[in-house]
């Protein structure tokens, strides 16, 4: 027998030995007569076996028929009750969830969504490593990881949660010193004080353009280098959430709009696995309707 005809015709013939005809099974499965009959002829074909006797006027059950169809409705229970226990479980989800983010993202924005989550949730425990490094999420023994970006991982299933703008700014104090860049190539003059990579990201004509930038001061913290660019020391290029208020506020200019990158995505990752962790959905869920918004 093919495994991929085991289940034909068992919820028709379950459907008429319950309902008493092919017509009331039609009904209940919402196909028509024809399929109900076509699926149950084809199910004693494959069996060998006589499941039902037709006649006129009803339908009877064979001796081996019921004996099959104890079978069918133990099994049919058995996948109703695995559906169900993994519906509650998503539902209201046990256990402990493992997941990395970037630190300084993690600490100001995933953070308070992830205690707001925890506490809906309170039965699910979170174990959250904030981590700049890339982490193995498989070797590592994580469920879940919170990436920016570009995606490097091909073994992992993913999920875009929400994107965020980019801005190139510099406070009013500074520009006014040094004056206001209007071309990429201006910016070789200026004080560029720089985070990890070493390199801005900008959109010129319509193509991503990296372009190496340098000056006094090179740091990893991105609140850092907000504070020292709100003292007038230089240009920085951050994500929204360093910035937006300080742009808001006019304590910071956005410089070179035009060529202001395409917004990165943030993504949720997760293992290629047909088990997904209690509480991974929920989450993926939760968090893209909160960074969206």
């Amino acid at each position: 027998m093919k495994a991929t005809h085991t289940w034909q015709g068992i919820a028709e013939f379950v459907g008429v030995v319950e309902s008493g005809s092919f017509t009331a099974a039609s009904r209940r499965l919402q196909v028509s007569n024809a399929q109900v009959s076509r699926q149950v002829s084809q199910l004693e074909q494959r069996l060998g076996v006589q499941l039902l006797h037709r006649t006129t006027r009803r339908v009877k059950v064979t001796e081996p028929g019921q004996r099959y169809y104890q079978q069918c409705r133990q099994l049919i229970d058995g996948f109703n009750a695995c559906e169900r226990a993994l519906t509650e479980q998503q539902a209201s989800p046990r256990g402990t969830l493992r997941l990395t983010a970037p630190i300084n993202y993690g600490e100001r924005v995933l953070m308070p969504l992830l205690i707001t989550f925890q506490q809906r949730y309170p039965q699910l425990h979170l174990d959250i490593e904030l981590s700049n490094a890339r982490l193995d999420i498989v070797d590592a023994g994580l469920d879940m990881a919170i990436r920016l970006g570009r995606l490097q991982d091909s073994r992992l299933r993913h999920r875009q949660l929400a994107s965020r703008k980019v801005h190139t700014c510099a406070s009013p104090g500074y520009l006014a010193a040094h004056g206001c860049p209007t071309r990429l190539s201006d910016l070789d003059s200026h004080n560029c004080l720089v985070g990890s990579l070493g390199y801005w990201r900008f959109a010129d004509n319509g193509r991503e353009q990296t372009l190496n930038v340098s000056g006094s001061l090179r740091c990893n913290s991105g609140l850092s280098l907000r504070d020292c660019a709100l003292q007038d020391i230089g240009i920085i290029q951050l994500p929204e959430e360093y910035v937006a208020p300080c742009l808001k506020d006019g304590t910071l200019v956005e410089i070179l709009i035009d060529q202001r990158p395409d917004s990165e995505g943030i993504w949720g990752l997760y293992p290629q696995t047909r088990w997904v962790a209690p509480g991974v959905s929920l989450l993926l869920d939760y968090l893209q309707a909160q960074l969206q918004t």
